[in-house]
């Protein structure tokens, strides 16, 4: 690898990094002060993701890669809710990212070009595991924001509970409808 190659890769790693200040917009509709990051929701979509793979027989370590890079084009074209798209015309995700590794070595830009692609197809079990773990993250998200007191995030939950495709998926959004976010808290309770 060139220098000119490895600042192209660190760049693309730099704007990568963007997600992290990034937040998720749709979420200021429904209320919400300080919404999550871009980032945080695909790191937690990626833990999803790996976890429906299980249940799915899916490969998890690519599920885990396409949730990872699903949103990486907000970066460049941020973070449209919804609402936004009825008015707005984005390139596709698969000009974004092209444009995005434009500097990277091949070795690195065609990876990250093909699970892009992939997971726009939703052809692939991994694909559909992915953009599964995408609207269960959401859903898990409203009944966060729920618990924690904004009554304004039934939309999103219903809409991300249709857009599923895999009975695991249906599952675990029942599960997280019927429980307690901080369940997890007492699991290891002695007293």
């Amino acid at each position: 690898m060139t220098d000119t190659e490895a600042a192209g890769a660190m760049s693309f790693i730099f704007e990568a990094g963007m997600l992290k200040r990034a937040k998720r917009t749709g979420w200021w509709i429904a209320g919400i002060s300080d919404p999550e990051s871009i980032a945080e929701h695909s790191f937690r979509t990626a833990i999803i993701g790996i976890v429906l793979a299980g249940m799915e027989g899916a490969d998890p370590a690519r599920v885990a890669l396409l949730c990872l890079l699903h949103d990486t084009q907000e970066t460049r074209v941020s973070d449209i809710p919804h609402i936004g798209r009825r008015y707005l015309t984005a390139a596709d995700n698969e000009t974004v990212t092209a444009d995005q590794v434009s500097a990277c070595p091949p070795e690195v830009a065609d990876p990250i070009r093909a699970a892009v692609a992939e997971y726009e197809a939703a052809e692939t079990l991994e694909a559909v595991v992915a953009r599964d773990a995408d609207k269960l993250e959401c859903l898990v998200q409203a009944v966060e924001y729920r618990h924690q007191g904004t009554d304004t995030v039934q939309r999103w939950i219903d809409s991300s509970r249709s857009a599923l495709k895999t009975a695991a998926a249906l599952r675990l959004a029942d599960a997280a409808l019927a429980g307690n976010p901080l369940n997890w808290l007492t699991t290891f309770r002695t007293s």
